[in-house]
């Protein structure tokens, strides 16, 4: 029997603030990186590695076995084990005393967020019908800025007042209260129950990426979504070091700036591309996909001028069109991925979606940006950062194409993924 309407919701809020944990926890690095820069000595190379490729190398391994677990298991002890997890290892970033201990303590913290997404994803997905998927899972989705706004927002403020040590074990804390919460009140739902065939056989990772390797439209999608994603980490992680060394901005102003810019107008967009998608994808399926397509590239305008204007006030402005528009992609892009497979499969492709998103974009980006930041000193002297984020806005142009493979195949893979349904 499926759960009602008002507890769906209660549940779909519960689990948008775990992920709103999940980015609070791996994003408050991103606005401390400059005074614990300062104190450890660190490169901005080993802050992209930090921010970047060392914590999603983790993230994305462990997703793998965590996903199959969860697509044979208990999706709810493990989104709650998890929370609990990662919000220990941010308390312990606050103990260390050098790069090597930060790294463990950003290791850690990986391995528990591998736990959140793919196991709730796929609970979302058996809670919500799938002409209501696109919705349910930007309305997930918005927890990625929500968790930036009072990462960046409180963070920024913590660290001035009491100093960045203090700011790790403040936002750690009470994600470890609210792992209790989230395992008092969620219901494990039951998998499959809106789809016509019910509860489905417990699918292997064989059987899963069978299924996938005949599915060109979940490939093309997941290295569209990584593309997008190599920008709004690559630039985003340093976005608050370049605005602090390229306009003198303070670590509290910059925080409350890209607190409330990225956080309001990336939910604003996060949850406009699932609705979106819910409404014209009714008519035309392709529109799950014309969506992202449309905004990644009228993202391009507004996130160039804030890399390449002077004026603090108007760069600031810019941010909020090129959040909004850059940030449609993930909800809608989800809930086709999870519309090619069969309910028993949907925690491990959200696992390998994430993998293929997270290991480019979160892996790649934050790194490329650093290590071009640091070669770019000898050409460009202080201007470095702001040519190695230019470079890297220019290379996110890939993706736009990765999604369009991705419109020309979709049809024909939903239809294979209905006839294959049929047949169990």
């Amino acid at each position: 029997m499926a759960e009602t309407t008002r507890y769906r919701w209660t549940v779909l809020v519960i689990l948008t603030l775990v992920y709103t944990f999940n980015f609070i926890d791996r994003q408050i690095l991103v606005i401390l990186q400059e005074p614990i820069k300062l104190e450890l000595g660190l490169s901005d190379a080993q802050l992209g590695l930090l921010t970047g490729f060392s914590f999603a190398l983790v993230y994305v391994t462990a997703g793998i076995p965590i996903a199959w677990l969860a697509d044979r298991s208990n999706r709810r002890n493990i989104v709650a084990a998890s929370l609990a997890f990662w919000s220990l290892m941010t308390a312990f970033s606050g103990l260390v005393q050098n790069f090597a201990q930060l790294l463990a303590a950003r290791l850690g913290v990986g391995i528990g967020e591998a736990g959140g997404s793919p196991p709730s994803h796929s609970m979302i997905s058996d809670y919500f019908p799938p002409q209501h998927r696109g919705t349910a899972l930007s309305f997930y989705s918005m927890g990625i800025y929500v968790g930036i706004l009072f990462g960046y927002a409180a963070g920024g403020w913590i660290a001035e007042s009491f100093g960045w040590r203090a700011a790790f074990f403040l936002v750690g804390i009470p994600g470890i209260a609210y792992a209790l919460l989230v395992f008092w009140i969620v219901k494990e739902p039951r998998r499959g129950q809106w789809d016509e065939r019910g509860t489905p056989p417990k699918s292997s990772f064989k059987q899963t990426w069978d299924c996938l390797r005949q599915r060109p439209t979940f490939w093309w999608i997941s290295i569209g979504c990584a593309f997008s994603a190599f920008i709004s980490y690559g630039n985003g992680n340093f976005m608050p070091s370049f605005l602090i060394r390229n306009h003198g901005m303070s670590l509290t102003e910059v925080g409350l700036a890209l607190g409330l810019i990225a956080g309001i107008s990336g939910a604003i967009g996060t949850f406009l591309g699932g609705f979106l998608a819910d409404k014209l994808g009714a008519r035309d399926a392709r529109w799950y996909l014309w969506i992202p397509i449309i905004g990644g590239l009228g993202s391009l305008l507004p996130a160039y001028y804030t890399l390449l204007g002077n004026n603090k006030i108007l760069i600031i402005a810019a941010m909020v069109p090129a959040q909004i528009l850059s940030t449609l992609y993930l909800g809608p892009c989800i809930a086709t991925c999870h519309n090619l497979v069969s309910p028993g499969m949907r925690a491990m492709a959200s696992a390998i979606l994430f993998f293929v998103l997270n290991m480019i974009g979160l892996g790649l980006g934050p790194l490329t940006v650093g290590l071009l930041s640091d070669s770019f000193v000898a050409p460009f002297g202080e201007e470095n950062l702001r040519y190695a984020m230019l470079t890297t806005l220019t290379i996110s142009l890939v993706g736009v194409f990765f999604l369009w493979q991705g419109v020309t195949r979709l049809r024909a893979d939903l239809d294979a993924n209905a006839a294959e349904s049929a047949r169990i």
